[in-house]
């Protein structure tokens, strides 16, 4: 894995150079979340052996463009995963496409080129988001469509999720944010079991701490999943460069 990710830094680094004078450096960004607990949309990524889980990750924004690199590692070395993603932003529209893939939760674990759809550790999923430029508000709609999102009879479930969020800044640094999220089919967000269901709300305060020129975004997130009947207090800490 971590051969693919130098392969990518080196093609990422590379094309920067060769159209050196056309972009500029500042358009690439490293990046490092920390978290205590790994919660992704109402869901525990890491249900035994939970540790904190470290995102490191490379990207690229250009006019509209973005596209990245990411890791997830636990500190105990339980879990891990590699995303990829690319996304195009046109005023309040964004449509993209990720590739999520879990090397902890696969068998065999060198199975990254397997595509095979009963038998692959990828995770297919298009995504919509619409962000009006004038309200601090976004609705995303997101859909696994093919991959390794299986049903109990192993077809592919389609699982669908859709977001709805805002925020509010104040005092300069400060902002609370709330989001809450539904899964529309029986998916992945609620163990196949049922259809539509509210399975995230997430109550955030970020404070960002200036350290000279640098700023550093401080979060606390109150999590509650009605699907599992279950809520999580997280802290994350987001480095970039």
């Amino acid at each position: 894995m971590k051969k693919i990710f130098l392969l990518i830094l080196t093609l990422f680094l590379g094309i920067n150079n060769v159209v050196a004078g056309q972009k500029s450096l500042s358009d690439f960004h490293l990046g490092l979340d920390l978290q205590t607990k790994y919660v992704w949309r109402g869901m525990e990524m890491q249900t035994e052996d939970a540790a904190p889980v470290l995102f490191p990750q490379l990207s690229f924004q250009k006019d509209g463009l973005y596209a990245y690199v990411m890791g997830g590692y636990a500190i105990n070395g339980k879990y891990s995963e590699v995303d990829l993603g690319l996304s195009y932003t046109y005023k309040w529209l964004t449509v993209g496409l990720n590739d999520y893939y879990y090397p902890t939760t696969t068998t065999p674990h060198d199975d990254y080129f397997n595509l095979k759809g009963r038998e692959t550790g990828h995770w297919l999923e298009g995504m919509v988001t619409i962000a009006p430029e004038s309200i601090p508000a976004y609705l995303t709609l997101s859909n696994f469509f093919a991959g390794a999102d299986k049903d109990a009879e192993g077809k592919q479930a389609y699982s669908t999720y859709a977001e709805i969020g805002g925020h509010y800044d104040f005092l300069d640094d400060h902002q609370i944010a709330l989001a809450v999220g539904a899964a529309f089919n029986k998916s992945c967000y609620n163990g196949y079991e049922h259809g539509f269901g509210v399975c995230n709300i997430e109550l955030k305060y970020t404070y960002s701490l200036a350290i000279k020129n640098f700023a550093l975004p401080l979060s606390v997130m109150y999590i509650i999943n009605p699907v599992y009947e279950k809520s999580h207090v997280n802290f994350k800490a987001s480095f970039s460069f």
